[in-house]
């Protein structure tokens, strides 16, 4: 297969923007990925951009004017004055992704297509997400929960209330939260149920994660949170904590990726921080139990598969940990630990950035945030980071290869699509 490298990556720290707009952090990721690859741009032939939700309105209220949903050409009209101002090319093709909270990873898939295809030989892949509006916040979680099939709703929460009947779980869908912390914490009590798994373990992850958020400069929360300051922290739906859930903010992320006749075309210290994509992989998933594979495990034996890999070649990885339970259930799905025993794996600390198989250096999505559409893309940068040696405090000692692991949506026990993403260093340059 072709090779393709990502010469430039960057994330602006996910934070309450209230004062920037999508356009805002849209030209923040695109001049800072430019920064990073130390080029202009102007050689770039593609971009691919995500985003999910520029498209809902936030309607007028007492002291506040509302916003303007942007429903279509969302990558068009956050790029144009960049084009404007000749900072961004004129008339390539710009592609606007939409895949939930796997948008960013599906963007990267198509840039890394293009590459590929030999459609171009430089490609852009870029998310920025407003998702923090003060004044309504009712609003946001309404949006939010509409990445489900909203005309499933009855039949799906049937569902839920029988696995959470059988693991001692009262159901109920809330309004001061959204749908998928009430569907991951029915995970988090049928797992209980299922292997034993416990609060602690769960805790454990989230301390740990804080623990990491606490060393990345990008993250929205960079403070740490003991085990038992989790477990005392306040429901959200039970067995979670807030402590345990990914909190409401606004950031964007950008890639650059290129041939390798591009990158040898390159001064030698931009070879040199380069990293190699291995594999990148998208599959859609419909589970209908909670037993059995979800889409994540399928996601990933296709990118381990592409890239010639096993779980335990892998070094580090990012995972769409939206809760602490997900983060267990992924490494298990990603085959680092066996079933059921994500949580011992957890509780171990091998999945500290000193451990033995570092998941999530970053802060994961509870620390770090989670604005939808830059998610995907801002693991990427962290396991470039990583991968380059560049992460100070949180570096992981030599690592070799990493994945990111990005799902979006909710189908029954399942997520709608999941990428999983595997990266190197790169071992060539002139």
């Amino acid at each position: 297969m072709k090779e393709v490298y990502i010469i430039g990556s960057y994330s602006t720290q996910f934070k309450r923007w209230t004062e920037k707009s999508v356009k805002d952090l849209t030209r923040m990721a695109f001049l800072g990925v430019l920064e990073d690859a130390a080029i202009d741009g102007t050689d770039i032939q593609s971009a691919w951009f995500s985003n999910c939700g520029w498209g809902f309105g936030m309607p007028p209220r007492e002291n506040d004017p509302g916003s303007i949903g942007q429903m279509s050409l969302r990558g068009h009209i956050a790029l144009a004055p960049l084009v404007q101002e000749g900072l961004f090319p004129k008339s390539i093709p710009i592609y606007n992704v939409e895949s939930a909270c796997s948008s960013g990873s599906v963007a990267f898939n198509g840039a890394w297509k293009d590459i590929l295809s030999d459609q171009c030989d430089l490609s852009l892949a870029i998310g920025a997400e407003k998702v923090f509006f003060p004044n309504h916040l009712d609003k946001v979680i309404e949006n939010i929960g509409s990445g489900t099939d909203i005309a499933e709703l009855p039949r799906l929460a049937e569902q839920y209330r029988k696995v959470c009947e059988l693991s001692n779980k009262e159901w109920g869908m809330k309004t001061d939260h959204t749908l998928l912390m009430d569907v991951y914490a029915t995970l988090a009590a049928w797992h209980m149920w299922k292997w034993g798994t416990t609060l602690e373990q769960i805790a454990a992850v989230a301390s740990k994660n804080h623990f990491h958020g606490s060393l990345n400069p990008l993250a929205q929360y960079q403070f740490e949170v003991p085990v038992e300051k989790v477990l005392s922290d306040y429901v959200v739906s039970w067995p979670l904590t807030r402590a345990m859930c990914s909190p409401i903010g606004d950031g964007a992320a950008a890639a650059l990726l290129c041939s390798a006749n591009y990158l040898n075309r390159l001064p030698v210290s931009i070879q040199k921080r380069a990293v190699k994509v291995l594999a990148s992989a998208v599959a859609t998933g419909y589970r209908q139990t909670i037993d059995g594979p979800s889409i994540s495990y399928w996601a990933a034996e296709r990118a381990y598969k592409m890239a010639g890999l096993k779980p335990e070649d892998i070094s580090l990885a990012e995972t769409h940990d939206a809760t602490a339970i997900a983060e267990i259930a992924i490494t298990e799905m990603l085959g680092f630990c066996p079933m059921g025993q994500g949580g011992k794996f957890a509780e171990s600390g091998a999945t500290r950035f000193d451990g033995s198989k570092p998941v999530n250096t970053s802060g994961g999505l509870e620390s770090k945030g989670h604005p939808i559409g830059a998610t995907g893309l801002s693991q990427i940068n962290e396991i470039a980071i990583q991968l380059r040696g560049e992460a100070d405090k949180r570096q992981v000692k030599n690592p070799q290869i990493g994945l990111i692991e990005n799902g979006g949506g909710v189908v029954g026990f399942d997520e709608f699509c999941c990428a999983v993403t595997i990266l190197t260093r790169n071992k060539g340059g002139k």
